[in-house]
């Protein structure tokens, strides 16, 4: 098989797992009982010099599973933004229903060994290996119990 195919193939189960995600907590909302919001950016880079490479994204907990949200991208305020924005980032956060993320947090661990093998994602594609992680993420949840 060519190159090209398999990477087409895996983008559209991505896209799939995108639309079953959606599907899935649109049936269940009414279940959420937490959410945090989450600045991804790979460990290698340094935030400062990479600020427009941030991914921005809500995670909301519900039965022990998770559903995620993108946030707005950075790279509306231009391609260099300046400390004002870094400052903006760090104290202004989305509030939060309850202090206890266990879901969460286990999600976004989860979520950073993830991403790892893939050295690298575009940004226009950040939402469809998030969602493919949360789809795993979800699975191997009730898979063990």
């Amino acid at each position: 098989m060519h190159i090209a195919t398999v990477l087409k193939y895996f983008m559209n189960f991505r896209i799939e797992l995108a639309l079953k995600a959606d599907k899935e907590y649109n049936q269940n909302a009414h279940k959420v009982t937490g959410y945090d919001e989450y600045l991804y950016l790979p460990k290698s880079l340094k935030v400062e010099a990479n600020i427009n490479k941030l991914q921005h994204f809500l995670t909301l907990s519900y039965d022990n599973k998770v559903y995620n949200i993108m946030m707005p991208s950075i790279k509306k305020y231009g391609s260099n933004p300046d400390k004002l924005l870094l400052k903006y980032l760090q104290f202004n956060r989305v509030s939060k229903i309850s202090t206890a993320q266990n879901t969460i947090t286990k999600f976004w661990d989860y979520f950073e060994e993830f991403i790892l093998q893939y050295k690298g994602v575009n940004s226009e594609n950040f939402i469809y290996y998030l969602k493919e992680a949360e789809w795993r993420f979800n699975f191997e949840l009730r898979v063990k119990n």
